[in-house]
């Protein structure tokens, strides 16, 4: 389930229809902050390499077909790709890492 709707302040943050949507389905909504374009940077970043290894290099023939092989991206970017900056973990055992610092 959807929980929140991030948005840089463009057309969609004054759309009523998408004003109505959220509402609708219970969803929250995040801004970017006005005025500051690095604060979008970390989701437009994502949604750029989600378009070329996931969306691009698929066809999918339903909404559950596109829901499943989601469901599998995300498990195999969280849990086997490799970012550089990250250290050329993934982002669990990047996160597994930070948090023993933390302990």
């Amino acid at each position: 389930q959807i929980q929140w709707f991030h948005t840089d302040r463009g057309s969609e943050f004054k759309n009523e229809k998408m004003n109505e949507l959220l509402e609708t389905f219970e969803i929250g909504r995040s801004l970017s902050m006005k005025g500051c374009p690095y604060d979008n940077a970390v989701a437009e970043a994502t949604y750029k390499i989600m378009k070329t290894e996931f969306i691009h290099q698929m066809s999918f023939h339903s909404l559950y077909h596109l829901k499943l092989e989601l469901y599998d991206y995300v498990n195999w970017f969280n849990k086997h790709r490799l970012h550089g900056t990250l250290g050329y973990l993934t982002p669990i055992q990047f996160r597994q890492k930070a948090l023993k610092k933390v302990v």
